[in-house]
């Protein structure tokens, strides 16, 4: 598989993931955050819902993979999932200053913790699906062996 492939899939497990996660903050908070619908405002189509969760699935599954195959071999580790943190954290940034409407309080806090792990773990797998399946990957058995311990043990 390519590096972009790589990358598709690891955004496509990353933004099901932080679905689930939006889902358990809605669940939580009795609908009062309403993740996607700030999507659909940002997009220009306030109140539609399903436009916002279409726009964040296709941009978490293909536009910010493109970017983090673009960008990661300028990112600072030469670990990909920690890469993908540091875009998951960036891209968090971004979506709390402007997802966040007019929440505030203990509720803020509660947004801020749930989103904050759910982009983590979208970084986190976009980087790991793209280290497995991408051409770049190395596979263990062509990694030198460390002195002392021997892979095949059990």
């Amino acid at each position: 598989m390519n590096r972009i492939a790589g990358g598709i899939l690891g955004g496509a497990t990353g933004i099901s993931v932080m679905s689930l996660l939006f889902l358990m903050l809605e669940v939580e908070t009795r609908e009062q955050i309403r993740a996607f619908d700030a999507v659909a405002r940002y997009v220009g189509m306030p109140g539609n819902t399903f436009i916002g969760f279409v726009v964040f699935a296709f941009v978490g599954t293909v536009i910010w993979p493109l970017l983090f195959v673009a960008i990661e071999p300028s990112l600072p580790f030469d670990d990909p999932p920690s890469n993908g943190m540091i875009l998951g954290t960036a891209l968090w940034i971004a979506f709390f200053v402007l997802g966040r409407g007019d929440i505030s309080g203990p509720l803020l806090a509660v947004f801020a913790g749930f989103t904050i792990a759910a982009h983590l773990a979208y970084g986190f797998l976009l980087g790991a699906f793209y280290q497995r399946f991408g051409d770049t990957a190395e596979s263990t058995a062509d990694r030198p062996r460390e002195q002392g311990v021997d892979r095949n043990a059990p």
